[in-house]
């Protein structure tokens, strides 16, 4: 084809992925004020899809190995922090509180946790165990995991991806991921497990997730000090789920701000 042609069709296509491409706001703002508008490229349906067999993946991998669950009273402990954040959604979102949200608990000396779209929820052993965590610091960790869920942080940087990748291309981006499920299904993959958040979704996730614990009454001061906790053990750096982009002394002033910001919430869930 010659390179005219060529360049046409590239600039078609590029107009093609812009029309393609949705502006929306995933969730309320709630007490916290998080309000951007996110723009999105495939829909949440494919990316849940993807998530749910992901996560069934992750699950069955542990389930193998002899690392799932192992711990009946850790498990039931972790669920049942869970129990109290997950009717709290619905000040961000009313669907998520529909969500077929699973919970469980992987044996393994990582520290770890994340939340997959559609409210699946992994947490590693040793975040708990390693960090001696309580409840109040558990919850704080949950609410910042659920948050990237309910902010479809995943979706959002599967669209990013999709619109610069070379490797998937612009024409399978247009069709919808249309070649390659399977390519989405590594995609949802990799933002789960290697890629970094961004400085944006960690301060997102980091202020939805004490308004998420205050509200389920769980102490939100506990994000600082279950963060203080992570950084000390991961040699004055955050663990692999945590972004390295703000720094740990600004985001402790932030956590601290908006701990204080959502006293009253959890002050009235402790007065219920």
């Amino acid at each position: 084809m010659p390179s005219s042609a060529l360049r046409m069709l590239a600039a078609a296509l590029a107009a093609a992925l812009v029309g393609a491409c949705t502006t929306v706001k995933t969730t309320q703002s709630g007490a916290v004020g998080v309000d951007r508008s996110q723009a999105m490229l495939v829909s949440s349906r494919e990316v849940n899809r993807s998530a749910e067999k992901q996560y069934a993946q992750a699950i069955g991998q542990a389930q193998q190995k002899g690392a799932l669950n192992r711990n009946p009273a850790e498990t039931e402990r972790v669920r049942a922090i869970a129990k109290r954040l997950i009717p709290q959604t619905a000040v961000f979102r009313p669907d998520a509180v529909g969500w077929r949200w699973e919970v469980n608990v992987i044996a393994s000396d990582q520290l770890n946790a994340w939340c997959m779209p559609g409210g699946k929820i992994g947490i590693y052993s040793g975040l708990i165990e390693r960090l001696k965590l309580s409840d109040d610091e558990i919850a704080a960790i949950m609410g910042h995991e659920i948050a990237h869920a309910l902010r479809e942080h995943a979706r959002e940087r599967i669209s990013q991806q999709l619109a610069t990748s070379t490797m998937i291309g612009i024409g399978a981006a247009v069709l919808g991921v249309g070649q390659a499920g399977a390519d989405l299904g590594n995609l949802v993959a990799q933002v789960t497990f290697t890629l970094p958040n961004s400085r944006t979704h960690e301060i997102e996730a980091d202020r939805i997730g004490v308004e998420l614990a205050a509200r389920a009454g769980y102490d939100p001061r506990a994000a600082v000090s279950v963060w203080q906790k992570m950084a000390k053990a991961s040699d004055g750096g955050p663990p692999q789920f945590l972004s390295t982009h703000p720094s740990p002394e600004n985001r402790i002033k932030d956590l601290e701000v908006y701990a204080q910001r959502v006293m009253p919430l959890y002050l009235a869930a402790r007065g219920k």
